[in-house]
């Protein structure tokens, strides 16, 4: 990464400033802007999220907020209420007052004598969310959003119930949010008042997890804060972005295709990372296309980036299955539309014989699978966050318990942009079933690549609102929908279809085994593929930045992803630990560490002996102020009932502050 410095423009830094809510709460910001704003306006870009301005994303912000600052602008990266130094109690995502308090930011930042009245709103996962929603709202002062994975859809296409079914992502992600609403704010800035905020947050944040559970189906829970319930609330331009090892590839194309106003989309191989530090690569100049998004819609420049496609994707090559990849070969596309015209559905039908062809009448008749419920060891995270193992490994492995079909070699490579679909014809002889479908590219020595999957609750078959048991033996027609991707499947390899009904830890299982028949004859594989080879269009520059933060670690980032098996009966276990190093920050003195621990583990043949339990321990330490949280979430199942079970203690000093624990009951509703 190229490292600008000096800066274009000096730059002024309040490291910290409160902004008051009409309701008297005040949170927490930090702002970057040019020398001399106070006298010639700039224009202001807000990043709003809950992760804490003065410690766990001030290495981030630091190499970026100054370097968009120093091209014209005011960086005000502010804190959720309840969250760093913000006053309040934050007991949930997206609540109706972050909504409203986002709203009021807005609107002072704009009354600001540094700001020229014009604001745009960037963030990446939680603050790409909330950018769109409040652009929903429409607020008069904010004219454009930079949304970096994100989603449209809060309940089908997040971490909680993908195609219906419940994610173990879920878990992991409120664990998480568990161990972050633990943490007090400064004292360095919020003075003596953090321990009354910190018992605030302690005593009344709650345990998400339940929320979530409580919550199994498309219900208004769901729908606030999914602007796909009215893409037409959206009149401003919207940049989204995403990467094809991120969970949220798929709201680009929706994007793309279905907001009123102007809109660009980009996608390319990383994970759930800003462009610039992109992981697995190519990283690109993501600072520089972001200022010119900026300066086309809050300055009025015509930076040319409107007369460019809406849509430009990294097509990827074919890479050995790995858990982590530096770097994916391929090229970065571009498509004139969503749907796009250089892109026809081809339509692969599946053979008794376990053949899979574009060209052949194959024989119809039904193939029955009961998978193991260790399929799904190899599946990776539902969100890539480039850590060692948490992108699928060699599927041959998960293909040996699944319903497999498989194309002859290809005698020419097929460029694929899109998502792939399965029209299923089906039997189940349980009421709640679930499906999982994996496109695999198979290499001429056989090592098996995932490029894409998907998930289907079947009882959602209809509605993810309104779920219907199955009738054991009713024949059923459903459309599976995979993940986007741009992929190249090479001349001389197999593409590889494999179809489970389960998929472990990805994937909470259903109560009980079940069995499905598939009735191949009428069961279809859609497959988007580019009429001709694309044409590659000219890479992106190499990243920029700012100059790093100053910090030391001890110890270092560090992430294990092991998988086991008990020999005795055969229990797979997966453990996975993140640690995110203790970061000593020099400017203010802070040290500040967390690691997480997760562990799923599940019988072969026994669906409700499905464990789940999350760990994270924080720590912050500034002279003699010595903070330790810990959080523990364990999640198992009945037949009928999920249980949550967990625990919360904090201490100060080694002296426990506060201890609680919960042992909650939810029903299943067709999960």
């Amino acid at each position: 990464m190229k490292i600008d410095h000096p800066l274009p423009a000096t730059i002024r830094e309040i490291e910290h400033t409160e902004i008051a809510m009409p309701d008297g709460t005040r949170l927490a910001a930090r702002i970057w802007m040019p020398e001399g704003s106070d006298a010639t306006p700039v224009p202001a870009i807000l990043e709003y999220i809950p992760y804490r301005k003065n410690d766990k994303t001030l290495t981030r912000d630091h190499s970026r907020a100054p370097w968009i600052a120093a091209r014209g602008y005011a960086y005000v990266r502010v804190d959720l209420r309840g969250a760093g130094e913000s006053e309040g109690v934050m007991t949930d995502e997206y609540t109706p007052i972050e909504l409203q308090d986002g709203c009021d930011v807005i609107a002072w930042i704009a009354d600001q004598a540094w700001c020229d009245g014009k604001v745009g709103i960037v963030g990446i996962s939680w603050g790409g969310f909330n950018g769109l929603q409040l652009a929903a709202l429409q607020p008069p002062a904010l004219k454009a959003v930079v949304s970096i994975c994100s989603t449209d859809d809060r309940y089908a296409d997040d971490i909680h119930y993908m195609g219906g079914t419940l994610l173990c992502e879920q878990l992991s992600w409120a664990s998480v949010m568990f161990g972050i609403n633990t943490l007090p704010p400064d004292p360095a800035h919020v003075g003596a008042r953090w321990r009354e905020m910190w018992l605030a947050r302690l005593t009344n944040s709650g345990l998400w997890l339940k929320n979530w559970l409580e919550h199994q189906t498309r219900d208004d829970f769901w729908k606030h804060g999914s602007i796909c319930e009215d893409y037409a609330d959206i009149r401003i331009p919207v940049y989204a972005v995403s990467g094809w090892a991120d969970g949220y590839c798929r709201s680009v194309f929706r994007l793309v295709e279905n907001l009123p106003g102007p809109v660009k989309g980009l996608v390319g191989p990383w994970s759930h990372r800003y462009p610039h530090v992109g992981v697995p690569g190519p990283a690109i100049d993501w600072l520089t296309e972001e200022v010119r998004w900026w300066d086309q819609w809050l300055k009025g420049v015509d930076t040319g980036i409107m007369d460019e496609p809406p849509l430009r994707v990294f097509l990827q090559d074919h890479a050995r299955p790995q858990t982590h990849y530096a770097r994916r070969d391929g090229c970065w596309i571009t498509e004139p539309a969503w749907p796009s015209p250089n892109i026809t559905r081809t339509a692969f039908a599946l053979g008794a014989d376990g053949r899979l062809s574009d060209t052949e009448d194959l024989p119809g008749g039904r193939r029955a699978i009961s998978s193991p419920l260790w399929v799904g060891r190899h599946g990776g995270k539902w969100c890539s966050y480039a850590h060692v193992g948490d992108q699928p490994s060699d599927q041959r492995r998960d293909d040996a318990g699944s319903l497999t079909f498989e194309t002859d070699p290809l005698p020419a490579s097929l460029h694929m942009v899109g998502d792939p679909i399965l029209t299923l014809t089906f039997t189940a002889d349980r009421p709640v079933a679930q499906v999982a479908l994996r496109l695999v590219d198979v290499a001429p020595d056989g090592a098996a690549t995932r490029v894409s999957y998907g998930l289907l609750n079947l009882t959602h078959r209809d509605s993810h609102e309104h779920p219907r048991p199955l009738k054991p033996g009713h024949v059923y027609t459903v459309d599976v929908p995979m993940k986007h991707v741009a992929q190249t499947f090479r001349a001389g390899h197999r593409i590889r279809l494999g179809l489970s009904t389960s998929y472990f830890p990805l994937a909470w299982p259903t109560p009980e085994s079940l069995t499905l028949e598939i009735d191949t004859g009428q069961s279809t594989l859609s497959l988007p593929l580019r009429h001709d080879s694309p044409k590659a269009e000219p890479a992106f520059a190499e990243p920029r930045a700012g100059q790093p933060l100053k910090q030391s670690f001890d110890p270092s980032p560090r992430s294990e992803w092991v998988i086991s098996e008990d020999a005795d009966n055969g229990r797979l276990i997966v453990d996975v630990r993140d640690h995110e190093g203790a970061a000593h920050i020099t400017e203010h003195g802070l040290t500040h560490s967390a690691e997480g621990v997760e562990r799923y583990s599940i019988l072969p043949d026994d669906p409700i002996s499905a464990e789940g339990e999350v760990t994270w321990t924080h720590k912050m330490r500034r002279d003699d102020w010595d903070i330790r949280t810990e959080t523990t979430t364990r999640l198992t199942s009945t037949a009928s009932d999920f249980r949550i079970r967990a625990r919360l203690r904090a201490w100060q000093n080694e002296d426990l502050v506060h201890e609680e624990s919960w042992d909650e009951m939810i029903p299943r509703n067709s999960v």
